[in-house]
């Protein structure tokens, strides 16, 4: 019987793997025929037919690299789309330059058209790739592009030159944080290719000749290149594939925001835990190796939702009146779920990356409010209420971002309520919160591990502790009783001058004799 249940769903699956391994061999394919079309200079049948098969081998090469060490791009035929654009457009640029550049130099008269090749901006990819995807990738396609370059130009030297160059792009834009960064990489391109094109110069005996000057000049004009194309690039790609990279997400931590505005003047108290929680989850993203600039801008923008009805939010709430006393429990955490949807629509009106909306989604994952659900279940013993009608929507965190940020949001909330908060009592808080949304499945569809867990537990620990400290007490001053002073001095206007007068000798008397 089991066999009978299984078999057909085993055959459906492997159907559909078949069909999916099928159709990714067909875009290789594809792919690897517009490589060829893009380095062919001959269009004779047999060279494109073997161009086309030399692409195909490096294409299937970088492919299996994604599989091993990037399989989340495998599955993503906008990402792959891309890689294989940026292949292609990278030689047809590169071809253009040479074109260019030879005719050029033939022009001018005096310089070298051999030394052309050294002016073509074939960096400019690298870089690319490392700022829309990772460095890992860029090393792949640095390797595969330089192989094509060669093949290409018919120079078994020239891939020297274009991975190095290539490479020192890629090292250069690891940490991005401003565009400003790409003219920096650029002029790192420029001093490896001047290094690189003397070093073959001097391999085939032409350093000291007049090749010299003009291979070092179409070096320098290969870098500035580089740091062009990638600045017009960068915002084009980033807008049509909709990818967020660290320099656009460090655009958004600019308080002149207009959501960062609006939590700042309408909501303060989510605004302070929101910059809290940027805290905690920045310091965990380093240590689980994750990406620390997207967890701080997550985090300030996870509760974004509770701008449109922030009084309803115990963190906003500056008068003793709670608006939910008024409100029945159902309708208490409808009110407090509504502002996950709510966060969402804003976000989508002001354009966040679609990878900030996803975790405004899932920081409560499909958690229970348990305040509110107790609470109805003290009012009708009788009749329980039903425990979904009090769950956040989901889905539950998918990256380990997100799990950051569920994670920071529940501790630094729970850590409002310690009445002493000692290095103790913070450990034992934090490690009681993370097993609790460990334990209720929270954790399930993203890749955290135990040990990733225990290294989250530390550093949160570490800055609420730091967050927590103790301050020693200021000599002549007893804070305790000012609250106690400010009321005991406050005076009726409705008394006679006299009566006002000794009310306020009185209070200074008495504070006198407790100092």
């Amino acid at each position: 019987m089991t066999n009978m249940k299984n078999g057909p769903s085993k055959d459906v699956a492997g159907m559909t793997g078949l069909m999916e391994s099928s159709l990714k061999g067909l875009f290789l394919l594809a792919a690897s025929f517009a490589v060829s079309l893009s380095i062919m200079v001959d269009m004779s049948p047999h060279k494109l037919i073997g161009g086309t098969l030399i692409a195909f081998v490096m294409l299937f090469i970088l492919y299996r690299d994604i599989l091993r060490y990037k399989p989340a791009y495998k599955d993503n035929y906008s990402m792959l789309l891309l890689l294989v654009l940026m292949i292609v457009s990278s030689l047809v640029i590169g071809r253009f330059f040479e074109y260019l550049l030879k005719n050029l130099s033939v022009g001018i008269g005096f310089i070298s058209p051999d030394t052309a090749v050294y002016g073509i901006p074939i960096a400019a990819g690298a870089m690319l790739i490392t700022l829309l995807f990772d460095f890992h990738t860029a090393i792949t396609f640095s390797f595969t592009i330089s192989f094509l370059a060669g093949y290409w130009l018919q120079d078994a030297s020239y891939p020297i030159y274009t991975f190095a160059g290539s490479l020192t792009a890629a090292f250069s834009v690891i940490r991005c944080k401003r565009r400003s960064a790409i003219l920096k990489g650029g002029f790192y391109v420029i001093l490896v290719n001047v290094l690189i094109a003397s070093i073959l110069l001097l391999s085939k005996g032409e350093l000291f000749s007049n090749k010299a000057l003009s291979a070092a000049s179409f070096a320098v004009f290969s870098g500035i290149s580089v740091s062009s194309i990638v600045s017009m690039m960068l915002p084009l790609l980033e807008y049509v594939f909709k990818i967020t990279t660290d320099i656009s997400l460090l655009e958004l931590l600019d308080l002149n925001q207009p959501l960062m505005k609006s939590l700042m003047i309408n909501a303060p108290g989510t605004y302070h835990h929101s910059v809290i929680v940027g805290n905690l989850v920045e310091s965990a993203a380093e240590a689980v190796g994750v990406n620390p600039l997207l967890g701080r801008v997550t985090s300030y923008y996870h509760d974004i939702g509770k701008v449109k009805m922030p009084e309803y939010f115990v963190e906003n709430q500056s008068c003793a009146l709670n608006k939910h006393d008024k409100l029945s429990p159902h309708m208490s955490s409808m009110v407090i779920t509504n502002h996950v949807k709510e966060g969402v629509e804003l976000a989508r009106q002001s354009k966040l990356p679609v990878s900030v909306i996803d975790i405004i989604k899932q920081h409560h994952g499909t958690g229970v409010i348990s305040y509110f659900y107790q609470k109805a279940k003290d009012q009708d013993a009788d009749s329980p209420p039903d425990e979904e009608d009090y769950k956040y929507p989901g889905p539950k965190p998918q990256t380990r971002v997100a799990a950051l940020v569920m994670m920071a949001d529940a501790v630094e909330a729970s850590s409002r309520v310690l009445t002493d908060p000692t290095p103790a009592r913070i450990s034992a808080l934090v490690d009681k919160i993370i097993n609790h949304i460990y334990l209720d499945g929270q954790l399930d569809e993203c890749e955290l591990t135990l040990k990733d867990i225990s290294a989250i537990k530390e550093k949160f620990t570490y800055i609420l502790t730091g967050i927590f400290h103790k301050r020693i007490d200021y000599p002549g001053f007893d804070f305790n009783n000012v609250i106690g002073d400010k009321e005991h001095t406050k005076v009726d206007k409705t008394r006679p001058a006299e009566d006002r007068k000794g009310l306020k000798q009185g209070s200074a008397s008495s504070r006198t004799s407790e100092v």
